[in-house]
């Protein structure tokens, strides 16, 4: 016979898809870009310097831009997607069998962006759609930090 003495505490371990829950359902994350995909021209892989932030009072984006503008910018050496908005709907739907989130955002205070579409997957990879008004659409993958 033996005895086994000591202290033993059990921690509920958080999957990574609740991690992600989390943050989509606290509009606290950032989706970090990693490839670029432009309508015209090849793909692009980037630096992990370019991202969207999302927190429930602004969106904060830093992402880069290929392809037509119909119409040029103000700045001439300005040719990302660049902008900071505090007035925005925020809209979440959840993916088919729960595998994520289909994040629309349409700023209100940024005349070059119409709306953002952020499909979010359990495993925190994610693709983001972007809808301009002068420029054509792009779009980027990468994950959710």
């Amino acid at each position: 016979m033996f005895s086994i003495t000591g202290s033993f505490s059990l921690k509920a371990q958080v999957s990574g898809a609740d991690k992600i829950k989390d943050k989509v359902t606290s509009q606290n994350y950032t989706f970090k870009a990693q490839v670029v995909i432009p309508q015209i021209g090849s793909s692009r892989q980037l630096t992990d310097s370019y991202d969207l932030t999302i927190t429930k009072d602004s969106i904060i984006s830093y992402l880069p831009f290929f392809g037509q503008a119909y119409r040029p910018p103000v700045d001439a050496t300005d040719n990302g997607i660049k902008f900071t908005s505090t007035k925005f709907e925020y809209l979440e739907e959840i993916l088919k069998q729960n595998k994520g989130w289909q994040i629309t955002i349409i700023p209100k205070d940024v005349m070059e962006v119409q709306k953002l579409f952020l499909t979010i997957f359990n495993n925190g990879s994610a693709n983001l759609d972007v809808v301009s008004t002068n420029r054509q659409g792009i779009s980027y993958t990468g994950f959710i930090k």
